[in-house]
């Protein structure tokens, strides 16, 4: 049998330590260029293949960063892990993707398989507030975008953006409006939710005769499109909105759909907005306005925590932003 080559057989043919070798494997920016590349070269050479769970044995862990959504299909996750993966590589690290469907058993088992790879750090979004597995005690666990009970999370001020896109609306001149909230399982749903509640009561104390119809959805276009189509369908005059504000992008485009689908203008009969500003959301026709979340920002900041292993408890919450495009205008 062929004899198999170790990190020092790299180390001999590159004339180099073995703890080169370990650095320039692990992509240390200590690492001179002319001698990283040396140190490569004797690896393809030798047809060296790193032994990476030997090296998590002495190292606690492997060079990678779990991520657990609860949806990839959702384009908000999509975007969010792109970023994530990008900020890793930049590090030597891989991130791996996981989702919960959902789902807090099918959660805890996808938990449980990340910490099988021994990664540096888990970044979680959780399914609902019910979690159904513990914590580890050598392993980094951030919560990520939706609250995270007992973990620091990065994410959005969520009440304080949602309330931005009832005020945008009223500023309009909309007084008749619905807002299509998340599930209120999730802390997010419950929060958007909140904020837009407590802006009704701000904007009615300030002596403004707003009718708001708040209906409960789930985070996907099916959602948006099958509420809009019953509020959409009611009777003539003051009860049918002239403003939809939905908990997500999802929802929100779902809305237009429907609206399409029945002939009405969006936005000179309907204005509608969304929340998280993804991709698909200037894409659309007519583009659709939202509120932003700074994906990058977010992103940024829990990947600087987990290298730099900050233990402080305070949560990083940054504040969304008005996009305003074509799917809102003025009340006429």
């Amino acid at each position: 049998m062929a004899k198999t080559v170790t990190i020092k057989d790299v180390a001999a043919h590159a004339e180099v330590s073995v703890g080169t070798v370990s650095r320039v494997l692990s992509k240390n920016s200590t690492v001179k260029a002319p001698l990283a590349e040396r140190v490569n070269k004797a690896i393809a050479e030798l047809g060296y293949k790193p032994n990476f769970a030997a090296r998590a044995l002495r190292a606690k862990h492997i060079n990678v960063i779990g991520l657990l959504v609860p949806d990839i299909t959702n384009p908000f996750f999509s975007q969010l892990a792109d970023k994530l993966e990008g900020l890793a590589s930049a590090r030597g690290h891989a991130l791996i993707v996981s989702s919960s469907r959902n789902d807090s058993r099918f959660e805890a088992r996808q938990f449980n398989a990340l910490l099988e790879h021994q990664p540096k750090a888990i970044l979680l979004v959780p399914a609902s507030d019910q979690r159904l597995f513990d914590l580890p005690d050598s392993t980094v666990v951030y919560g990520l975008d939706r609250p995270a009970p007992g973990l620091r999370t990065f994410g959005v001020d969520q009440r304080a953006s949602a309330a931005l896109g009832l005020k945008h609306l009223v500023d309009l001149g909309h007084r008749q409006v619905v807002y299509i909230a998340g599930p209120q399982t999730t802390i997010t749903g419950r929060q958007r939710r909140e904020g837009v509640e407590a802006q009704a009561r701000a904007l009615r104390e300030a002596g403004i005769d707003l009718n708001l119809d708040i209906r409960e959805g789930t985070f996907d276009f099916q959602s948006g499109e099958t509420i809009a189509r019953a509020v959409l369908s009611g009777p003539s005059g003051g009860d049918v909105p002239t403003g939809i504000l939905a908990a997500n992008d999802q929802i929100a485009i779902g809305v237009v759909r429907a609206a399409r689908d029945m002939r009405i203008d969006v936005p000179g009969e309907l204005s509608v907005i969304g929340f998280d500003d993804i991709d698909l959301a200037s894409l659309v026709v007519p583009r659709l306005t939202t509120i932003r979340q700074p994906v990058d920002a977010i992103a940024s900041a829990a990947m600087d925590a987990i290298f730099a292993e900050e233990t402080e408890a305070a949560d990083h919450l940054a504040m969304g932003r008005l996009c305003e495009r074509q799917s809102t205008q003025v009340r006429a």
